[in-house]
């Protein structure tokens, strides 16, 4: 499905100039909104639709009324907690000055408290294989500015547009000291509710033989992977799972020992 740019019922001239920019960035078309609806339009163009507003971007894959756009999700309050007790910063074992890598970024709410942990010495690189949907996280983190606290970390977070296992292929051996996966679950969590409006549109790709090994291959330290509560990755690819009482997930983890690699 291809996707337009276009702007809000009312644009302004600013709205005007994004536009611009964000269809000479992403090598879309920009199209006239016109004073039309979203599903209107979306059954004129027969495309997806990106919209610039005012202080954001959204995005409406076609048949979807309902938005994505970039807000800082759980690490809104993830953040405001001590970080050495965050369920994945634990699991993980990050320490200030690591590097993080997150194979799966979606809204980078995961990224987000990763980047507040390892600070300025440390380095955080989300992967998103759909282009528009990196797009709009990577100008959202660059943008969003209603949680002072979380700022500086958002900033320092680096988009790649690609698939995970691509991305890994192109790294050297033990040049990332925590790898983290986190597949679209194969059962839905009804009370997730961030992603309904791309269902359908954002990558469902599972856990692959390949995958971990190229994860274990470029891992310092830890690979980890979040998955629903009865998948049976963790047990199928040697992750020991971490069990988490009342919840709908649960966190794996691969410690890297340095004997295995050699």
């Amino acid at each position: 499905m291809k996707t337009i740019v276009t702007t809000a019922y009312r644009p302004t001239s600013s709205a005007l100039a994004w536009a611009n920019r964000v269809s000479a960035e992403l090598e879309i078309l920009q199209v006239p909104r016109n004073k039309r609806s979203i599903d209107r339009m979306q059954e004129d163009e027969q495309a997806d639709l990106l919209v610039c507003l005012k202080e954001r971007l959204e995005f409406y894959p076609m048949g979807k009324t309902e938005p994505f756009f970039f807000h800082p999700n759980s690490a809104a309050f993830r953040t405001k907690r001590p970080l050495e007790q965050d369920p994945l910063i634990e699991v993980a074992g990050l320490v200030p000055g690591d590097s993080f890598l997150d194979c799966t970024l979606g809204l980078a709410s995961d990224s987000i408290v990763a980047a507040q942990r390892v600070g300025q010495r440390g380095r955080v690189v989300g992967c998103e294989s759909h282009p528009v949907l990196a797009y709009v996280v990577a100008q959202g983190l660059q943008q969003y500015s209603n949680m002072p606290h979380l700022e500086e970390a958002m900033r320092r977070i680096e988009v790649m547009s690609c698939q995970a296992v691509s991305f890994l292929r192109t790294l050297p051996a033990d040049s990332i000291d925590v790898i983290y996966m986190d597949p679209m679950f194969t059962e839905e969590i009804t009370e997730a509710s961030n992603f309904t409006p791309l269902r359908g549109t954002a990558d469902r790709g599972q856990l692959t033989v390949q995958w971990v090994t190229e994860a274990k291959r470029v891992a310092r330290k830890t690979v980890v992977l979040k998955a629903h509560f009865r998948s049976q990755d963790f047990e199928r690819f040697g992750f020991i799972r971490r069990m988490r009482p009342n919840t709908k997930f649960h966190y794996g983890v691969i410690s890297i020992e340095p004997e295995s690699k050699q």
